[in-house]
């Protein structure tokens, strides 16, 4: 891979020690790719390529939920994995002021401010996931035990049946 520009959840992950693996995939600068579209390029199965997703408690916090790209989210398992009421996803016009991040480009590491962090429970099913590096088109490829750790975060059933 040619020689790229660190992002921010880059530098977390060196910071920290932890291993991982860069991928850019491009991107034509009109629409990001989805973790569909990803996978395809990083020839990968979707399911081990993670979206960040960024949302809205009822008590008004904020909460980052990452999923596999075949999956969708479940707004009512996400807010009992937090002990929120309710949850609903962040406006995209809400995303680059809050996290530092544009949509297709969000990763669970190196926002502006740290939120409470859930990946599904089948991210431990696989050697190593993929998450977005913090830049659309370019991924990070590490295990599943490492981004967990560096996110601080928790596992639940996320994915709507």
């Amino acid at each position: 891979m040619a020689e790229q520009t660190k992002t921010n959840a880059m530098r977390e992950l060196e910071r920290q020690g932890i291993p991982y693996t860069p991928h850019s995939i491009g991107w034509d600068g009109k629409n990001p790719p989805d973790a569909r579209t990803a996978a395809r390029l990083l020839g990968a199965e979707p399911e081990r390529v993670f979206k960040t997703l960024v949302t809205r408690g009822a008590s008004g916090a904020y909460y980052v939920f990452d999923v596999p790209g075949d999956g969708e989210l479940d707004l009512k398992k996400a807010a009992r994995a937090v002990r929120e009421k309710s949850i609903e996803m962040l406006h995209l016009k809400q995303l680059f002021p809050l996290t530092g991040y544009v949509h297709g480009g969000c990763s669970p590491l190196g926002m502006k401010k740290k939120y409470p962090t859930v990946f599904d429970e089948t991210c431990i099913l696989y050697p190593t996931i993929f998450v977005s590096a913090g830049k659309v088109g370019v991924q990070m490829e590490l295990a599943p035990e490492d981004i967990l750790r560096a996110a601080e975060a928790e596992t639940a059933d996320l994915l709507r049946s």
